[in-house]
């Protein structure tokens, strides 16, 4: 007999999230940080973010889960400062190397877990950005909490959308290996709502595919967990991409239409 919930605020969103999560296994950023910091990409995912934050040149903006800085730097040249904090510390450095080779001076940095980032340690911001940086975070209704403290004005996320990662798992599915399987944004919009916090939700309108100038560009390009596969696998993997992949004949570039990001951003305006 199914369980009647007769209220639906009383469904554990935050239960489910972590359930979802069990599994997961971390990557090592320090590790991974190389490539993301040589990759360029054809996305228009910056451009579509951009567009979507409120700043002022006044602002103090805190960037969880930084990275190397690939957004860090674009939101520093708009803002009056901008904290970025990250876990990696190769993320950080390659950050630092970003922000000197761009001449940006109004960046500081936290090396710091998203999970154990407080009030208490980052006072008040005027904007929170989020970018890719939520969707396996546990307690993520513990983390929102402080992030909704730590902003005065705005905060913005973006997590996958439903469309995400399909080259991925096409390729896991042909392998019989199950694929990071992270929580829906319509549990991240619940659980936002439990805690009062009434969210915007918006999904990005991005059309640019991805491309690469090899099959091997195309295998370490930071979508598969490459750390996870045996070296079977990885062969198998390149014959997969040799298979997908079609050569634009003016460019010379590797691409499939279906290779593109989804993002949805969940925004709030702080009363």
């Amino acid at each position: 007999m199914k369980q009647c919930i007769e209220n639906p605020n009383d469904v554990d969103w935050v239960g489910f999230w972590g359930e979802k999560l069990a599994n997961k296994v971390d990557k090592d950023w320090d590790k991974a940080a190389p490539g993301f910091f040589r990759r360029t990409r054809k996305e228009d995912y910056n451009d579509a973010l951009f567009e979507k934050l409120i700043l002022d040149e006044n602002d103090t903006v805190l960037d969880v889960g930084c990275g190397e800085g690939s957004i860090t730097v674009p939101l520093a040249r708009k803002v009056k400062k901008v904290i970025g904090i990250d876990s990696s510390p190769k993320m950080l450095e390659y950050l630092k190397k970003r922000a000197y080779e761009n001449n940006i001076e109004n960046i500081e940095t936290i090396l710091k877990p998203i999970e154990e980032i407080t009030y208490e340690d980052i006072g008040d911001v005027d904007v929170v950005v989020c970018s890719r940086s939520l969707n396996g975070i546990i307690p993520i209704d513990e983390v929102l909490q402080e992030l909704d403290k730590i902003a005065n004005k705005y905060v913005f996320i973006t997590i996958f959308g439903p469309e995400n990662k399909k080259i991925e798992k096409d390729f896991d599915k042909r392998i019989g290996k199950q694929t990071e399987n992270f929580p829906d944004y319509n549990y991240f919009f619940n659980i936002l709502f439990n805690m009062g916090i009434y969210a915007n939700i918006e999904r990005f309108d991005l059309n640019n595919y991805r491309e690469y100038g090899s099959i091997e560009e195309a295998v370490d390009n930071g979508k598969f967990r490459l750390d996870l596969y045996s070296d079977d696998e990885k062969e198998e993997l390149k014959k997969y991409l040799s298979e997908i992949l079609t050569k634009d004949e003016e460019t010379g570039k590797l691409y499939n239409v279906k290779d593109k990001a989804d993002w949805i951003m969940v925004w709030w305006k702080k009363n």
